[in-house]
């Protein structure tokens, strides 16, 4: 299950690196309002504005999940270790804290 996260985890960052490197800049909405190049847009004569938008909120939410669920898991890892049963039935000794 963590390295399920976790292969999400990178998916996610590597997405959110090239979508927010796809994205166009602040200015450049000034410069095809008076049709400089605006029929070559990818997304039409709207730009991409929306669902670049869109797609980065997605992003962002799966990312911030992810994180959320690994540092968790990661956290309480060492308590459920913790309480393995050893091979004659009892449980491991609890480690002590430095």
């Amino acid at each position: 299950m963590t390295t399920a996260i976790a292969a999400i985890h990178i998916l996610c960052a590597i997405a959110l690196i090239l979508i927010v490197l796809l994205q166009t800049g602040r200015g450049s909405e000034i410069g095809a309002a008076f049709g400089g190049g605006s029929s070559q847009t990818l997304f039409g004569s709207s730009g991409s504005s929306g669902f670049m938008t869109k797609l980065t909120t997605a992003a962002v939410i799966i990312f911030m999940l992810t994180s959320l669920s690994l540092a968790y898991i990661y956290g309480h890892r060492e308590r459920v270790l913790r309480n393995v049963p050893t091979q004659s039935g009892e449980s491991a000794p609890a480690q002590q804290q430095k």
